[in-house]
C-alpha cells in the first residue's frame, strides 16, 4: 500500500461548502454512535444530517433525550435508503447487524462509512462486500478510530520519507480491563479481545509493512467466561517481525497502549496512543532531531472522529483517493482472522 498522509485539515479551519454532503445514520448502538454524530453535527458546513435509523423501538426512547439526536428526523431504513441525494450512510449497528446492512446501503447506491471492526462470518463476507462497493465504484471507510490520531499520521510521515531506515521490528499493545459485562460482550466477537481492540494496531501495521508472510497467534483465556482475554499474534515479514500485543485484564491499560516501530537509522514510538504522543530517536542527528529520544510536536486534533469524516468528505468529491482502500482492508481483515487463530477461508 503506498501511503499519503491524510493530512490534518482537522486541525486548521474548515473550510465553507457551497453544497454540502447528505449524510445518514443507521444505528446508535456501537460505542461510537453518540459521538460520531456529534462530530457530524460540528462539521456542519460539510456534512448535513438528513435522519437517523433505530430499529430498537426501546432503545430509540433511551435516546430521545440525548441532546446530540435532538432535531434530527427519526426514519425508517427505507426512508433513509429513499432521502433524495443522500450520498453516505454512517452503519453504527452492532452485532450481528452491522454487515448486511452496510451491504443494504451499498446495494442502494450509498458510500459507507462502516463503524470497526465490522464483524464477517467469514473473510468471504468480507471480500463480497468490498466487491459490491469496487463493482459500484463507492466507498467502504472502515472505522478504525487511530487511522487519523496526529501522531500515526506523523509516524507514517517520519517512516515515508525513509528517516528510520528498513524496518526490522514493530510492537504494538492496546490493553484494559474489561468488565465483566464487557467480557460477556465480546464473546459475540470471533476472536475475542484481538478481533475488537487489536484490530485497530493490527490496521496500522498493515498499512506500514503490507501483507504479512505468516501471523502466528497465541490466546490465554484467564477465566471461566471463554474469553479470550490475553493475546498475542507475531506477524512475520521477509526482513522483519512485528508483535501485537492485546491484555483485557490490565487496570492500567490505557496509558500502557502503544505502536513503536524500530528500523536501521531509528526508532519511532507512540505512548500513550491517546492522547497521542510521539518520540523518535535517530542514529545520527538529522531532520532537526538529535540522537537522543526526544518528543515530536504534534498537531492538536480537535476531535476523536474529526480525521475519518473530513478524509472522507475530500475523497466523495474526488479531491482525493482513498488512503485505506479495499485492497488494504481485505489484508487487515486476514491478518485480523489469523491473529485471533481463526480458520481463513482460501
Amino acid at each position: 500500500m503506498n501511503y499519503s498522509p491524510p493530512g490534518s485539515r482537522e486541525c486548521v479551519s474548515v473550510p465553507t461548502r457551497s453544497k454540502r454532503i447528505r449524510i445518514g445514520q443507521i444505528g446508535t448502538t456501537h460505542g461510537h454512535a453518540s459521538p460520531k454524530m456529534e462530530t457530524l453535527r460540528k462539521l456542519s458546513s460539510l456534512y448535513e444530517v438528513v435522519g437517523i435509523v433505530e430499529p430498537d423501538p426501546e432503545r430509540r426512547n433511551l435516546c430521545a433525550d440525548d441532546p446530540v439526536y435532538q432535531g434530527i428526523p427519526w426514519m425508517t431504513e427505507e426512508e433513509l435508503l429513499n432521502t433524495p441525494g443522500l450520498q453516505v450512510v454512517a452503519v453504527e449497528q452492532e452485532l450481528p447487524d452491522q454487515i448486511q446492512t452496510g451491504l443494504r446501503c451499498l446495494q442502494a447506491g450509498m458510500h459507507i462509512h462502516l463503524d470497526k471492526p465490522g464483524i464477517y462470518k467469514s473473510l468471504q463476507e468480507c471480500r463480497d462486500l468490498h466487491a459490491e462497493a469496487d463493482r459500484r465504484n463507492l466507498i467502504v471507510q472502515v472505522g478504525y478510530m487511530w487511522r487519523y490520531n496526529p501522531a500515526v499520521v506523523v509516524l507514517f510521515d517520519i517512516i515515508q520519507k525513509g528517516w528510520l531506515g528498513e524496518i526490522h521490528e514493530i510492537n504494538g499493545i492496546s490493553a484494559k480491563m474489561a468488565s465483566p459485562d464487557l467480557r460477556q460482550y465480546l464473546l459475540e466477537y470471533p476472536g475475542g479481545g484481538m478481533h475488537e481492540m487489536g484490530c485497530m494496531l493490527i490496521d496500522i501495521l498493515v498499512g506500514i509493512m503490507g501483507k504479512p508472510d505468516s501471523v502466528t497467534a497465541f490466546n490465554r483465556i484467564s477465566r471461566d467466561d471463554e474469553l479470550a482475554d490475553n493475546q498475542l499474534a507475531v506477524f512475520e515479514y521477509p526482513q522483519a517481525v512485528a508483535t501485537i500485543r492485546c491484555n483485557h485484564m490490565d487496570p492500567l491499560g490505557f496509558p500502557r497502549r502503544e505502536f513503536t516501530v524500530v528500523g536501521e537509522e531509528g526508532t519511532a514510538s507512540i505512548r500513550p496512543i491517546e492522547p497521542a504522543a510521539l518520540q523518535l530517536g535517530l542514529a545520527q542527528a538529522r531532520h532537526g532531531y538529535s540522537e537522543e529520544f526526544q518528543y515530536v510536536e504534534l498537531p492538536q486534533l480537535s476531535g476523536r472522529f474529526d480525521g475519518d469524516f473530513l478524509d472522507l468528505e475530500q475523497v466523495i468529491r474526488g479531491e482525493k483517493p482513498l488512503t485505506w482502500d479495499s485492497e488494504h482492508d481485505l489484508v487487515v481483515y486476514e491478518s485480523i482472522f489469523r491473529a485471533c487463530g481463526l480458520e481463513v477461508d482460501e
